[in-house]
């Protein structure tokens, strides 16, 4: 009995005028199915509005489960510094950066849309590395409220325009793809803030553990706050700013392989979001 296979081979010879007829393939080697699009990203994390439709604030991820933390770094610098620095002050910290490279911790920074402009090229390589994610601090770094450490006050009209400036610029330095998060300057805000702020649509993030690093040179001090306030789940707020926080490199570099020897994963804020129940 002749086998399929030599069936189909005995045609082909006997019909070798005929292109349509090919040889037979394997098995093994079925056709490739046609491309399919690639999948859409998913969606950046974000919370639902919070009471009477109020911009939403996060300050924590879940306690319970796996050991999470995320440490966030503010790059501040306000709209009048800028004489400060022309003179040789730094308001950067590439120290603080390559450091948490090398520690391979992802992080969140909260950026001012005037440190952007002062320095485009590490606001583009922060924005573009894959371990961070920038985050909103407004433009000016102007206070929120009529009365916080001091700051000038932005006016109610003008916090929702102070907030897309910030973002305008990430844009056009080259930050890629800047996340719908706002953390207020001082961490001030009230009620007439969070209103302001709703067309903006960001999720205000604040935090539950203050890592003490403004204007501190002491670093063991700064890593024994954080260490002695972290929980699961918990936000660290430090600072990204040379001029204002020198000891907070050093300070990363203890509180990082102790953490992780208590159990604990670094993460960034979207993570945290995302497992707190935010929508996509």
């Amino acid at each position: 009995m002749i086998t399929l296979t030599r069936r189909v081979a005995a045609l082909c010879v006997a019909a070798t005028a005929l292109t349509a007829c090919a040889t037979v393939q394997p098995a093994r080697q079925p056709p490739r199915p046609a491309p399919s699009a690639s999948p859409a990203a998913p969606a950046t994390p974000t919370l639902a509005p919070g009471p009477a439709g109020l911009t939403p604030v996060f300050d924590h991820g879940p306690r319970g489960g796996e050991r999470t933390v995320a440490l966030t770094f503010d790059a501040d610098m306000t709209a009048d510094q800028g004489p400060r620095a022309a003179a040789g002050e730094r308001f950067d910290h590439p120290e603080l950066v390559a450091a948490l490279r090398a520690l391979k911790v992802p992080a969140t920074v909260f950026m001012t849309g005037r440190w952007a402009e002062e320095y485009p090229d590490q606001a583009r390589s922060i924005g573009r590395d894959p371990l961070f994610e920038v985050a909103n601090h407004s433009y000016s770094h102007y206070a929120f409220t009529g009365d916080c450490y001091g700051l000038p006050a932005v006016a109610a009209d003008r916090m929702r325009a102070d907030v897309e400036r910030a973002y305008a610029v990430f844009r056009k330095v080259g930050v890629p793809d800047p996340m719908p998060y706002f953390r207020f300057p001082g961490g001030c805000y009230d009620r007439r803030a969070l209103k302001a702020l709703v067309p903006a649509g960001v999720t205000a993030v604040q935090w539950d553990v203050v890592g003490g690093d403004a204007f501190a040179a002491d670093a063991d001090a700064v890593a024994r706050q954080v260490l002695d306030g972290v929980r699961p789940g918990s936000v660290v707020v430090l600072h990204c700013t040379r001029s204002a926080a020198p000891a907070t490199e050093r300070a990363v570099r203890a509180i990082v392989p102790e953490l992780r020897r208590q159990g604990y994963r670094f993460v960034k804020v979207s993570e945290l979001i995302a497992a707190a129940g935010g929508r996509g």
